[in-house]
């Protein structure tokens, strides 16, 4: 595979993939009669460079832009409520979300919301809500620009309470994109502490996946390819930013989100409530995490961890050596080992293990976790 070209994969999102991916999008829309898309980002993203230039790519082909980046670093309710209203008073046609997990959730959400007008959480996947989306939505159209939650090829967003701050999925196949330009270029400029937080997310996706408990083989055969494409290229693409090591990222980032559908762990618990409650960043939460939470799993699941250990080219094949393997990369990445290097305290550990065990991705993790578990790592890491 070359890394000067466009491939196009589909599983079963097309996905039109490679460096200048995304000169394609004014023809595509042309092609499927599309005139009046609302892009939908985050507030960092709207103000880069390679963002202004799409939007002025697509204007000076006469399509009539509007952006919404109006939204929070971990998204809540009213992002969406907002950005349904720009999508009422200004007669859109289409959504193209684009860039890091915040800004694809909020544009899904928004997809969603707009012929489904009932209380956005009645759609909320872990009450059965999926059987309410019936509707039809807008031609949906993603563009990531980081390597790290992949929901650029999911299904689902995760959109916090405004007030409790509890994360709900809102789920349905209709919320999968029609086409993903996955440009690895728009990636490049991604700052160091960035492209490393992401990148342990999109790990962090792929070992979860492997482990959780639901029967998956063809999910286990993607995150596995996944670990190691990741092995491959992320202290490049941290530190040295070059094309290859950028594409292998941005393609191991989309794979962890296909080979979540099998579920997720422990490690997403513990990271969850560190975002809604104090705002870390979703991928640092897992980065830091990741090490107590693998650990945690070792006893019961010792071939599965062999196997990681072998795709990661261990010398030694174990749990024992993977968890230290993921401690010496967060130290090669520049990312902390323990919690309270990011603003945890001691006074936060109760409410902390009351939302992980109240969250929705453990019980696919392959051994239960109690809420005394979840407090004993958070000590464990603090």
């Amino acid at each position: 595979m070359t890394f000067d070209k466009v491939y196009q994969y589909n599983f079963p999102t097309t996905i039109r993939f490679g460096a200048g991916a995304i000169k394609e999008l004014p023809a595509y829309l042309k092609a499927n009669g599309l005139a009046r898309p609302l892009i939908v980002t985050d507030p960092t993203v709207a103000a880069l460079p390679f963002f202004k230039a799409i939007v002025a790519d697509l204007e000076a082909n006469s399509f009539s832009v509007e952006v919404f980046s109006d939204i929070h670093k971990n998204p809540v309710k009213s992002d969406v409520y907002k950005g349904t209203e720009v999508w009422d008073q200004t007669s859109r046609d289409s959504v193209i979300g684009i860039g890091g997990g915040a800004g694809l959730d909020v544009a899904r959400a928004i997809v969603l919301r707009v012929n489904h007008r009932e209380d956005l959480f009645k759609y909320d996947d872990l009450i059965g809500g999926d059987v309410y989306v019936t509707n039809d939505v807008p031609h949906f159209i993603t563009v990531p620009t980081t390597s790290g939650t992949g929901s650029e090829v999911g299904r689902s967003a995760i959109i916090s309470d405004d007030e409790t701050h509890q994360k709900k999925i809102l789920f349905s196949p209709k919320l999968m994109a029609k086409i993903v330009f996955a440009d690895p270029v728009l990636t490049m400029d991604l700052p160091p502490h960035i492209t490393a937080a992401t990148g342990m997310d999109a790990l962090t996706h792929n070992m979860e996946a492997f482990l959780a408990k639901n029967p998956h083989p063809l999910c286990d055969g993607i995150a596995l390819e996944g670990i190691y494409l990741i092995k491959d290229a992320i202290e490049n693409a941290t530190h040295r930013s070059d094309l290859e090591s950028r594409s292998k990222m941005l393609m191991a980032s989309m794979m962890g989100a296909i080979a979540f559908q099998k579920g997720l762990g422990v490690v997403h618990s513990l990271a969850h409530p560190l975002s809604s409650l104090l705002d870390t960043h979703h991928g640092l939460a897992n980065a830091v995490n990741i090490p107590y939470g693998m650990e945690f799993n070792i006893a019961g699941f010792e071939d599965k961890f062999r196997r990681m250990a072998k795709t990661l080219e261990l010398k030694e094949e174990s749990g024992e050596a993977v968890v230290k393997y993921l401690f010496e990369l967060n130290t090669k990445l520049n990312i902390p080992h323990r919690l309270s290097e990011i603003g945890v305290q001691s006074t936060h550990i109760d409410t902390l293990a009351d939302l992980a065990f109240a969250d929705f991705a453990h019980p696919n993790n392959p051994k239960p976790v109690s809420r005394e578990d979840f407090k004993q790592l958070y000590l464990k890491a603090l």
